[in-house]
C-alpha cells in the first residue's frame, strides 16, 4: 500500500452507539478511511473477508462469535490485516487469549483519542502497541515465566540474551516501537532493529506479537 493511500479501518463493536461515535472520530482524519462497521465478531469475519482492511478495530464481548476468535479467523485468513484489540476488559485471560490469536495491539477504551489514533498509524507501519496497564500484566508474566522455566515452558534459546538484549526485550514487551526504544536508551534506530532481530533470532520466533505470546507459555495445570 502506497503511503498516500489511507489506512482502511473496519469497526467491529456490538454497542451501536459506541461503533458510530468511533467511525465519527476515525472519519476526522484525513489519512483515515472507515470501511465497514461489524455488529458481532461473524459480521467482523464477513466484512474483513469482503473488504480487506488494513487494521480491525476490535472489541472482545460480542455475540455469535467473540472478538478473539474473530481476531484469529481474520488473521490466519488474511495476513495484510492487522487487529486492534480496543475493549472495556483487562482480565489476564482475555489479554492473553487475543494476544494469542494475534492482536497486534491491546488498548482499553478509556485510552485517549490521541492514542487511539497514534496506535492505528503505528500498527499500520508494522508496528505494536498494549497500554499500560496491558504491558504490564505481559511483563509480569514475561518474568514470572523466565527465569527458572524457560524449557519446562517452551523457551528455546540458541544462546543467552546479553544485557543490552535484555533490556531492548523488556522495552519490546512494554510494546515500544524501535524508535521509542532508540531514544530511550540512546542508540540509533537501524542499531535497535538489528538488535531486535537477533533477539528474535536467539529466541526462535519471527515478530514483536511472537515475543508478547511467549508470556503465554507458563507452566499450567
Amino acid at each position: 500500500m502506497k503511503d498516500s493511500e489511507p489506512i482502511r479501518i473496519l469497526i467491529a463493536e456490538d454497542q451501536q452507539l459506541i461503533r458510530r461515535a468511533f467511525a465519527k472520530i476515525l472519519e476526522l482524519e484525513a489519512d483515515i478511511r472507515v470501511v465497514g462497521q461489524a455488529a458481532d465478531g461473524a459480521e467482523a469475519i464477513e466484512l474483513a473477508r469482503r473488504h480487506r482492511p488494513d487494521i480491525v478495530l476490535m472489541d472482545l464481548q460480542m455475540p455469535r462469535v467473540s472478538g478473539a476468535q474473530a481476531t484469529q479467523r481474520i488473521v490466519a485468513e488474511l495476513p495484510d490485516t492487522q487487529v486492534v484489540v480496543l475493549t472495556t476488559f483487562d482480565t489476564d485471560e482475555l489479554v492473553f487469549e487475543a494476544i494469542g490469536a494475534g492482536a497486534q495491539a491491546y488498548l482499553l477504551k478509556d485510552a485517549t483519542e490521541t492514542e487511539i489514533l497514534e496506535t492505528i498509524r503505528r500498527v499500520h507501519r508494522g508496528e505494536s502497541h498494549l497500554s499500560p496497564n496491558i504491558s504490564r500484566k505481559l511483563l509480569e508474566e514475561f518474568r514470572r515465566s523466565r527465569p527458572t522455566g524457560r524449557h519446562e515452558a517452551g523457551w528455546e534459546e540458541s544462546e543467552p540474551l546479553t544485557e543490552r538484549e535484555e533490556e531492548i526485550l523488556a522495552l519490546i514487551t512494554q510494546g515500544r516501537s524501535n524508535r521509542d526504544i532508540a531514544d530511550k536508551i540512546f542508540l540509533a534506530e537501524g542499531t535497535v532493529k538489528n538488535y531486535v532481530s537477533r533477539i528474535m533470532e536467539k529466541l526462535g520466533v519471527s515478530s514483536r506479537t511472537e515475543l508478547a505470546v511467549l508470556a503465554l507459555k507458563r507452566k499450567r495445570p
